[in-house]
């Protein structure tokens, strides 16, 4: 029997799958254009064609044993087998036995396999958390909830939740103005949206700014701010009082924060794109408060971004690794005598975290700097992204 499936769906999801499989190209952003490309789609397509590509991102090794190729097609054939138990008669499948799919699914798995992570991830896990790595695994592949962050300059969590309400979307608080949707909804076209009563940002998040002890009136640095989530929440907790330098080398970035900012109502952010080393320069022992959110591996957030898996490599770690101890090396010097800096990352690995955070503490950049305190989150304990930061004091 044919299932209920659109062809032209289901070929959309294949030319997706190229594009991140063989073109390298990130998953949300082709996620991104195909809804540009096809805007006739009803909520129920869009609905299908995100989960189904982002189900096969995250589990393909899986899916290609289960059908022993890596070809677009033969994997959405293994994701429908997987969960319909059964695929169209299309030609594209014409090669395939569903009694082969039926014994490789079943057969045993190794829990790279099972978790689909590459051999080379699954090594370096086993290495870091031994026993706990299966765990970890698992709990990445789980798809991510949908949190915000009431902004708390227009609004409060309580207001935000009767808002959505109104408009058939029903959410939670988590804790202090974190807010966690029931189901998942396009939050996007929502009028609390609009009225920028809130930004879409993970738990784990939320809970990275709070760490700087803010108050109004303080001057504060921002240093890789990218598109500007954090910032946002930095000023919220300052009540809008105050100066906020948020600095990034991408100028797009910085251009999408005065958009978000714009629609906050939040005016102490001035953006600064760094040109080179004496951006830096200029501003040292000029800050009250430091964040350092620096680029990283991004195996906390695989939830989110499960393509990291496959585009990832030990090369581009190291090369990370490199770049976060320059960053904090050269961004330490912006902080003023007492003032407070936190470095974080969204990854899990120690290497890019505390052994970061010691080799900062033992070199001559961090001979003035005293460690507070370190905040873990994981994601098969919190439930949460995996989040790390470090709280440190400079004299």
């Amino acid at each position: 029997m044919a299932l209920p499936l659109h062809y032209h769906l289901v070929q959309s999801i294949a030319e997706a799958l190229e594009e991140i499989f063989f073109e390298k190209k990130y998953a949300d952003k082709v996620i991104e254009k195909c809804f540009k490309n096809n805007r006739k789609w009803g909520s129920r397509d869009r609905k299908f064609f995100a989960e189904t590509v982002y189900e096969i991102v995250r589990h393909k090794r899986r899916l290609e044993f289960v059908v022993g190729s890596d070809h677009p097609w033969d994997l959405i054939a293994a994701y429908l087998f997987q969960t319909m138990n059964e695929i169209p008669d299309w030609e594209e499948f014409d090669h395939l036995k569903i009694s082969d799919l039926k014994s490789k699914n079943s057969a045993e798995k190794s829990p790279e396999v099972a978790n689909s992570f590459p051999d080379w991830l699954n090594d370096l896990g086993k290495n870091e958390f031994a026993g706990e790595w299966t765990k970890i695994m698992n709990a990445l592949n789980m798809p991510a909830e949908v949190f915000l962050r009431t902004n708390t300059i227009k609004t409060n969590a309580d207001n935000l939740i009767a808002e959505l309400a109104a408009e058939d979307i029903q959410a939670s608080i988590v804790f202090d103005s974190c807010v966690k949707l029931t189901k998942r909804k396009n939050v996007f076209i929502t009028q609390a949206f609009k009225k920028g009563y809130f930004e879409v940002q993970d738990a784990a998040s939320q809970m990275v700014a709070p760490l700087l002890d803010l108050k109004p009136g303080l001057r504060v640095a921002d240093t890789c701010a990218g598109a500007g989530g954090k910032s946002l929440h930095l000023a919220a907790l300052m009540k809008n009082k105050g100066k906020i330098i948020a600095m990034d080398i991408h100028e797009w970035k910085l251009k999408a924060l005065k958009v978000r900012a714009a629609r906050d109502g939040v005016d102490i952010i001035e953006t600064k794109l760094i040109e080179s080393n004496k951006t830096i320069k200029r501003l040292e022992n000029t800050f009250d408060r430091v964040l350092l959110d620096v680029p990283c591996s991004g195996l906390g957030v695989l939830r989110r971004n499960p393509d990291t898996k496959w585009k990832l490599s030990l090369e581009e770690i190291a090369r990370l690794t490199d770049l976060q101890k320059e960053i904090i090396s050269q961004y330490s010097k912006l902080c003023k005598s007492s003032g407070i800096m936190v470095y974080a990352t969204c990854s899990i690995l120690h290497r890019e975290n505390e052994e970061q955070v010691q080799w900062f503490l033992n070199s001559e950049a961090g001979k003035n700097w005293t460690l507070k305190k370190e905040m873990r989150v994981w994601p098969h304990i919190d439930k949460y992204d995996g989040f790390y930061a470090a709280v440190m004091v400079k004299s």
